[in-house]
């Protein structure tokens, strides 16, 4: 069957301004304070890591898996079978219930006494986030037109900033006047009253409506759009290299709290302020402005939307080992400006170039799967594996293990750059030929 047939073809009119309520920009703005609040809730947990593993004695490998693999291993999987259920259902309906689930399971990470509470408690909270960047990232793609599209995910993307932002300083401030439990609470709250924002001021998009397409035959199956996806050579090394890119930022967000706390004996305030302007201010504009010019330059040509993550990715790279190994506070966090800058220029451009290769109701499940490929390789295995090295080097290296754990991740950044490039070998192609494809 033919997925999808353009509006000149169908002889209809499609009036993308009526896609949403509110216009196309507020609606970013709500579904971007959507992912502010995922992040928020996602990632607090680096900042409480070193009390809570305190509290229930745990080594690093343990802390690397309750704030990576746990998450991860739920997050990944049940992303892909929801999006599937938005590319058929009301995205913004799913957005909203995932939302109040992770929101409420964050505060009850708050009430947890013992440790496989919190194990509990971190896993359903992988539950619901799992059902909001599909549906999120295929709303925003019926929203800009391919030419506008990189920078409204990197618009949205930024909200990971932001959210870090809050979690670093709000969660600092919260674990040192209140403790950890009070931070999950107050990190969860806001979640529950934007769910009720969503519903009563957001309306789903008409799919296909700013490419001129209409949406007139139904969502392939999972199976199809794997299958059509292994057709596309460039979506795997996207997929790929975002995964190996994602892998030192999730390994960081873990346990960089704790590096500076160890290894610089900051408080958790000074913690706090420090990453929440590194991540939250520089980290935003670098995944604004990073989106910017990859629409800017691909008008020109479509590799740039490559290109623009693999020359992040080098200006980083000289400033992470300064930023591990130098004795001084004030040096090190010069120095992380680099990397917290850079370090999500690849998302923007990759969601595009993703949804780009596909028919309309395939989006959702392209996305679900290419993050399904990013968090198991990144969440899944990054703070684990940084973790695991750094028990390993505590023998040699003591207290400063966690400063070459961390510097290894280095490496897979370097790989996340080479799949870039060898993703720009087909690019142009698979996007002709891969958004209106017939699918037996």
């Amino acid at each position: 069957m033919t997925i999808e047939t353009s509006a000149i073809e169908a002889g209809e009119a499609v009036q993308p301004e009526h896609a949403a309520v509110g216009g196309a920009g507020y609606v970013l703005f709500i579904l971007t304070l959507v992912y502010v609040v995922n992040y928020l809730d996602r990632q607090i947990l680096g900042i409480l890591l070193p009390y809570i593993q305190k509290e229930f004695v745990l080594n690093d490998f343990e802390g690397g898996l309750l704030s990576g693999t746990v998450f991860a291993v739920i997050y990944a999987t049940l992303g892909v079978p929801l999006a599937t259920v938005a590319d058929r259902w009301n995205r913004r309906n799913l957005i909203a219930a995932s939302l109040a689930t992770f929101s409420l399971m964050t505060v009850l990470s708050g009430y947890v006494t013992v440790f496989w509470q919190l194990i509990v408690t971190r896993f359903f909270t992988g539950v619901g986030e799992a059902g909001t960047g599909p549906s999120i990232n295929s709303m925003i793609a019926d929203l800009y037109p391919p030419h506008k599209r990189a920078g409204a995910l990197a618009f949205y993307s930024a909200g990971l900033n932001v959210g870090l932002l809050l979690g670093f300083f709000g969660g600092g401030w919260m674990l040192q006047h209140f403790g950890w439990r009070s931070a999950f609470i107050a990190s969860g709250a806001p979640g529950v009253l934007l769910v009720f924002l969503l519903l009563f001021t957001v309306r789903e998009p008409t799919r296909g409506a700013v490419d001129g397409l209409v949406d007139v035959a139904p969502a392939p199956s999972l199976m199809e759009t794997i299958r059509h996806l292994l057709t596309l050579p460039s979506f795997k090394w996207i997929a790929i290299g975002c995964g190996m890119s994602a892998f030192g930022g999730y390994a960081g967000l873990a346990f960089i709290p704790k590096f500076l706390f160890v290894s610089h004996h900051m408080t958790p305030i000074q913690i706090g302020v420090a990453l929440s302007l590194l991540t939250g201010v520089c980290g935003a504009i670098g995944t604004y402005f990073s989106g910017y010019f990859a629409d800017r330059f691909g008008k020109r040509d479509v590799n740039w939307y490559m290109y623009i993550p693999i020359i992040a990715t080098f200006i980083s790279l000289p400033f992470a080992p300064i930023f591990y190994l130098t004795p001084s506070t004030t040096v090190a966090l010069i120095a992380a400006t680099g990397p917290a800058t850079m370090g999500a220029a690849y998302l923007g451009s990759s969601y595009a170039m993703a949804q780009g290769m596909v028919p309309l109701r395939m989006r959702a499940q392209t996305i679900g799967l290419l993050l399904f490929i990013l968090n198991m390789i990144a969440l899944g295995l990054g703070p684990a594996t940084v973790g695991l090295i750094s028990d390993l080097l505590r023998p040699y290296a003591g207290t400063d293990s966690l400063r070459y754990a961390l510097m290894t991740t280095m490496i897979t950044g370097l790989l996340g750059a080479a799949c870039y490039w060898r993703a720009t070998k087909t690019l142009k192609g698979d996007l002709a030929r891969g958004s209106l494809p017939s699918v037996p």
